[in-house]
């Protein structure tokens, strides 16, 4: 596994947005903040083969925002939401129908992503039409349904993922 170490420094503009937050952190040893922030990868080591170190990326945080209170709430959502779509999990039941885990749908806290629900049901519901669409076209040559399947595979990749033109198949 590799290690992910941050550099002590951080960029000019990030120190910039740290500052009027020093003080009152410092005021209150158990004081938290919550940020918004992007890093950048500075060094890549790689332990020689046989070696017992493992591989590390060293990272400098390159730019942050700190929301001031009325802000956080939003800045808080965004993070369940974020953790609810990386950790999301479900079952397909009897029906085929997805039901989503107890720990999922606790992450939900009650609020439905719309946009983010009404983008992936667009495009399941799109690829469902695509799909029997191929279903009923007669006389399709092997290499034909499998360019087919590939197309359908890769819409739902690209709608599961939100990547518009990545190309994420096993060629």
């Amino acid at each position: 596994m590799t290690q992910l170490k941050f550099d002590a420094k951080v960029s000019a503009s990030a120190q910039e947005a740290l500052e009027p937050h020093i003080r009152p952190v410092y005021a209150a040893p158990a004081a938290r903040r919550l940020f918004i922030g992007e890093f950048a990868a500075l060094e890549r080591t790689e332990p020689a083969p046989g070696s017992e170190k493992e591989a590390s990326v060293k990272v400098r945080i390159v730019s942050l925002e700190l929301p001031n209170e009325a802000q956080e709430g939003y800045v808080r959502e965004a993070l369940r939401f974020l953790h609810l779509q990386r950790t999301a999990r479900g079952t397909l039941d009897d029906d085929g129908q997805l039901e989503l885990d107890e720990s999922t749908l606790r992450l939900t806290g009650g609020h439905l992503a719309y946009l983010e629900t009404a983008r992936l049901r667009a495009g399941l519901n799109h690829w469902g039409l695509y799909a029997r669409r191929v279903l009923h076209t007669s006389n399709l040559t092997i290499s034909e349904v499998m360019h087919e399947l590939k197309t359908i595979a890769d819409g739902l990749t690209a709608a599961l993922d939100g990547a518009h033109g990545n190309d994420t198949s096993d060629d």
